[in-house]
């Protein structure tokens, strides 16, 4: 079952290392900024910068949340991030299965977590991450 949902993101970060990015990840998900923060292996990101051309590894973060969350987001990231411009991108999910996107809503909604106890009883419980 698939239902159309434009009011959640995908949002895109990365950091110079992967340290960086596992406490930023923990940290939007501890706030409920994010459901869910995958944290990728190192990428290779080629980009110009004040004027030069450079190549840099960095950690790709892949972030859950929804268009309500995203401003405070995006202000948490820029306020931990260690970048002067971080890259903070924003793709609306189109479409997707209705119990995982109804799950990241609530993840990320003010109040009682969403998800407590151990890893194997949080998949029990969530439709995945």
């Amino acid at each position: 079952m698939f239902r159309r949902m434009a009011s959640t993101y995908l949002v895109l970060t990365t950091l110079p290392a992967r340290a960086q990015a596992l406490a930023l990840a923990r940290t939007l998900v501890e706030e409920k900024l994010a459901a869910c923060c995958n944290v990728l292996g190192e990428v290779q990101s080629i980009y110009r910068w004040k004027g030069a051309v450079h190549s840099d590894a960095e950690v790709l973060c892949v972030i859950k949340t929804t268009v309500k969350r995203f401003a405070a987001l995006k202000a948490r990231i820029q306020a931990l991030h260690p970048y002067e411009v971080p890259e903070i991108i924003a793709l609306p999910i189109a479409a997707g299965h209705a119990p995982y996107l109804a799950w990241l809503a609530s993840a990320v909604r003010p109040g009682p977590s969403a998800a407590r106890g151990s890893r194997a009883a949080r998949a029990r419980r969530r439709p995945g991450a």
